[in-house]
């Protein structure tokens, strides 16, 4: 029998949106930015590395590529479910996407977020646009976001052999020294500690998969590699604390402290969005052979097989809860899975409370 997805009659895979062409960069940067008094002079320093790409992002390719996948493994596995596509600062938006999923007739949708960890921006800020989008549309259908998946199997292990295969590429002399460093987007200090219920989730969570994905590497080849967590994309003021080191200047600390190899494994991104073909695979990489350190980069989870079926066993397993059953959730590593609806403290919004979709009222 196929997998009952009852009570939803849609999936809507939610995402960050990107510029497609050059003209469109600035209006980007404007919408990603609105609100928090960036500087101009900013956007145009940030508009510089989409530029440099021809002032286009992967994100939304990777996303149609992504929502092929999804929709190919529902139907492989029976489940005739539309899926749709919505992103919080570019076309597709979010709020054009919910007009025609309510024209279509759908009542009610779980939103898969393209964002694994808990945090204000990884998490809240989704469930805020949804909120903004649907109270827009007359007759959105009901949403309900999908748990973080940080520590699902179908995330993890991608991860695992990517960090494998990028060993590989290192040559035999300092493989077994390299160290894994393993990257995420930079956050303010405060947003960490407000993130999840009890704060600092956003920390903790990756320092779970961070350790999962190296004993699964000592597992693999009997060595367990020295590793390190690190940060790009900050883009606050130097005033306000974010959470450091920086990739670049951790690498040079390690030349110096004499490593003669690294694989960078971008473990806070699902694909290679912007923040991995620019702070990784541009700047990270070129420091890296400034100084002289072997390095590879690790993919993204990106289309895998694995990672694609992630999205489907979170539907069936949220779908058994909505239904008041008692689904399977599966995890690895030493964290428990997430909770379905967020508590309404969590994550809190560091300028001012806005409505959101998929929580709790206390």
């Amino acid at each position: 029998m196929s997998p009952d997805v009852s009570p939803y009659d849609a999936l809507l895979l939610v995402s960050f949106g990107g510029p497609e062409q050059p003209d469109d960069v600035i209006p980007f940067l404007e919408n990603v930015t609105r609100g928090k008094n960036i500087p101009r002079e900013r956007l145009a320093e940030v508009g510089e590395h989409y530029f440099q790409f021809g002032g286009r992002s992967p994100i939304n390719d990777q996303n149609r590529a992504l929502l092929a996948a999804i929709r190919e493994d529902l139907a492989g596995a029976g489940i005739d479910l539309p899926v749709y596509w919505g992103n919080r600062n570019w076309d597709p938006y979010l709020a054009d996407t919910l007009r025609e999923m309510a024209a279509d007739g759908v009542t009610r949708a779980a939103c898969f977020v393209t964002s694994a960890y808990s945090s204000y921006s990884g998490c809240r800020q989704y469930r805020e646009d949804l909120a903004e989008a649907s109270a827009g549309v007359e007759g959105a259908p009901q949403l309900d976001r999908l748990r973080h998946y940080f520590n699902h199997p179908g995330f993890v292990e991608p991860v695992v052999d990517a960090t494998l295969a990028a060993l590989a590429e290192l040559p035999d002399h300092v493989r077994e020294a390299a160290r894994l460093v393993f990257v995420t987007h930079s956050v303010p200090d405060a947003m960490n500690d407000g993130s999840g219920p009890e704060g600092g989730a956003y920390v903790a969570q990756h320092e779970a998969a961070m350790a999962e994905v190296v004993e699964r590497v000592r597992q693999e080849t009997g060595h367990r590699p020295a590793h390190d967590l690190v940060y790009c994309s900050r883009s606050g003021p130097p005033s306000v604390p974010w959470l450091e080191p920086d990739v670049n200047d951790h690498l040079e600390r390690l030349s110096g402290q004499g490593a003669a190899g690294v694989v960078i494994v971008p473990l806070g991104f699902v694909s290679d969005h912007m923040e991995v073909i620019y702070d990784l695979d541009t700047e990270a990489l070129a420091t890296a052979d400034k100084l002289g350190l072997a390095a590879a980069r690790a993919a993204t989870p990106g289309v895998d097989p694995r990672f694609v079926s992630l999205v489907r066993d979170l539907l069936v397993e949220r779908a058994a809860a909505e239904r008041g059953e008692a689904p399977r959730r599966r995890t690895v590593g030493r964290m428990p899975a997430s909770h379905d609806r967020c508590p309404r403290t969590c994550c809190p919004n560091p300028r001012a409370d806005r409505p959101t979709v998929g929580g709790l009222s206390v």
